[in-house]
């Protein structure tokens, strides 16, 4: 993660230097804000890199002398058929047909959605590993 850490690092400096002359030459509000944005996403994206790297050490994949077979091994858990990725789907349609139809869509819509992503969360809350 330490190399994906100073690419993004360097993605993030070179939207704040970019940043900055747009700001001092051009002086335009929105093309300044998505810069900025630009640049503080780079550097979350960094930072978080920066810090599994602190945590969890280096991988094989940033090891020159690594084989393939140093990353093997349990991934981890893929669950089986489940239904709510789509019912948080149907839930996402129906609050954008909600925000054209009405408030009354909107609200059923919400609902579907909260009890889809609530779904996915707690299905496999009690599982042991």
């Amino acid at each position: 993660m330490k190399t994906e850490a100073r690419l993004f690092a360097g993605v993030a400096l070179f939207f704040l230097v970019t940043d900055t002359f747009y700001i001092w030459f051009a002086r335009e509000p929105a093309g300044s804000a998505a810069l900025a944005v630009s640049f503080l996403m780079a550097a979350v994206v960094s930072f978080f890199c920066a810090a599994n790297h602190r945590r969890r050490g280096e991988r094989p994949e940033d090891r020159r002398d690594a084989d393939v077979k140093d990353r093997t091994g349990p991934l981890d858990f893929f669950p089986p058929y489940s239904a709510y990725p789509p019912m948080t789907a149907l839930g996402a349609a129906f609050l954008g047909l909600g925000v054209v139809y009405g408030l009354w869509l909107f609200l059923i819509g919400l609902g579907v959605t909260v009890a889809g992503v609530t779904g996915m969360v707690f299905q496999f809350a009690g599982r042991d590993d």
